[in-house]
């Protein structure tokens, strides 16, 4: 899958949805992994805002790469951010869209 990277230089990241623990499968409850480390992936959502354009996005992070202490509002810096694109064909309905991942999340405040 192609990963294109993020350019967070200039952005503001804010705490949008604390992070949970990433359900691959709803009916067995399992959990994704890292395909590189398998360790457990978790999800949150930041604000993300640049140029004065504010957009939230849902990140999948590994576990090791998220503190524990993050709240609500809490800018956060995103290391490894990048974008992949993604396509899925269900019942011959098309579906489509964009997943962001991050390696870590770094909190920064004070």
């Amino acid at each position: 899958m192609r990963s294109i990277p993020v350019d967070t230089q200039g952005a503001m990241a804010l705490m949008a949805v604390l992070p949970e623990v990433k359900v691959k499968d709803r009916k067995t409850g399992e959990i994704a992994m890292d395909a590189d480390t398998q360790a457990p992936m978790m999800t949150l959502s930041v604000t993300f805002i640049l140029n004065g354009e504010a957009n939230i996005l849902q990140l999948s992070v590994p576990q090791p790469g998220v503190p524990e202490g993050l709240t609500l509002g809490m800018p956060v810096a995103l290391t490894g951010l990048v974008a992949r694109p993604w396509e899925n064909n269900f019942n011959g309905q098309a579906r489509h869209g964009i997943a962001f991942r991050a390696v870590a999340v770094t909190s920064l405040a004070g």
